[in-house]
């Protein structure tokens, strides 16, 4: 913006420099009019420019952050102008692995939160309570657990349970 706004505004500045000059030496009405005019275009391009580069370093940054938004949603890297911010870096890409096996763990936890919403139903009924269903659907809580927790186990092999630090 710098390269398209300075040599307008040097235009605009020289010809209202000139006009007031011209005015004083020649001490007449048209003068000073032109000097008036003069003036005006220079305070009219110069909030012209100015609000033009105020609203594009805003519509940049806007942009920057729906493009994190967008990469992150997507399991992507931030854009390379605010990968330095904080000293954050890439360690590990999600793959098409990672998004199925979340997918499976969503519906892991969808189904024991269906379970839950029979056991107290059932719980709910008393005496009336069926008891066969509130024990099958522990049943199921258990086996659902068992199987999420497996799928969550280090992809080395060891068996080990995930380690790491939490980024919030």
């Amino acid at each position: 913006m710098i390269r398209i706004s300075g040599p307008g505004l040097m235009v605009l500045v020289t010809a209202f420099v000139v006009a007031v000059i011209f005015a004083a030496n020649q001490n007449d009405v048209v003068g000073w009019v032109v000097a008036i005019i003069a003036f005006f275009w220079l305070a009219l391009a110069s909030f012209v420019v100015f609000s033009i580069q105020r609203a594009a370093k805003k519509a940049g940054a806007k942009l920057t952050e729906a493009q994190n938004a967008f990469n992150t949603a997507a399991g992507l890297a931030p854009s390379p102008a605010a990968a330095d911010h904080g000293g954050t870096r890439v360690i590990y890409e999600r793959s098409e692995v990672d998004e199925v096996r979340d997918l499976k763990l969503d519906h892991s936890f969808k189904i024991v939160q269906v379970q839950v919403r029979v056991v107290e139903d059932e719980r709910g009924k008393g005496a009336d309570a069926d008891h066969d269903t509130i024990n099958r659907a522990l049943e199921t809580i258990a086996i659902t657990a068992a199987n999420a927790r497996d799928m969550i186990k280090s992809s080395g092999g060891s068996g080990e349970p995930v380690t790491g630090t939490i980024i919030d």
